[in-house]
């Protein structure tokens, strides 16, 4: 799918939040797959043990929820890009105000739509709406294995600055 011109970027709403979770899954099944190989085992069997689209559709389907009881107390933290009436990817964020701090907390572009500017044009919007809310910097989190590399490209692309993080796990 080529996008001929920026896709619409609007907030999100509680009836998009089944395409909104399938866009995740498709987004993120190549991801998963390297994930699985690069990681010991038995961190990844802890983390996904009924598998990591399980984990991910709770996760992401609580974040959702939670998002769509909130709207009508204040500003939005969740868009979807929308291009041909479907959406095309989606941020999310969250704010912390006592590290005068926001954190995007999820982007995904549909595997269809990907290299097109669409993530860059959610993190833009994100950064806007971050601004508004006084915070003086923002964070992402992603993976160090090869899967996540488009994802660090892209953070990297957007200016964000990389703070060396090590996780240690030990099986018990």
């Amino acid at each position: 799918m080529m996008l001929s011109a920026e896709p619409e970027i609007l907030p999100y709403r509680a009836q998009d939040k089944n395409a909104v979770l399938a866009l995740s899954l498709r987004a993120w099944q190549p991801v998963f797959a390297e994930m699985r190989r690069a990681v010991p085992a038995f961190v990844y069997h802890n983390f996904y043990p009924a598998g990591w689209e399980k984990r991910q559709l709770a996760d992401l389907g609580t974040f959702l929820d939670e998002e769509a009881e909130r709207l009508d107390e204040e500003a939005e933290r969740v868009w979807l890009s929308w291009k041909g009436g479907q959406p095309v990817g989606w941020v999310g964020i969250r704010l912390h105000p006592e590290d005068n701090m926001s954190e995007i907390y999820v982007l995904a572009v549909d595997p269809a739509c990907q290299r097109q500017g669409i993530g860059r044009h959610l993190m833009t919007h994100a950064f806007a709406a971050i601004r508004a809310a006084g915070m003086a910097m923002v964070m992402v989190e992603t993976g160090d294995e090869a899967g996540h590399l488009p994802a660090r490209a892209a953070y990297e692309a957007a200016g964000f600055q990389r703070w060396p993080v090590a996780r240690y796990f030990k099986k018990l």
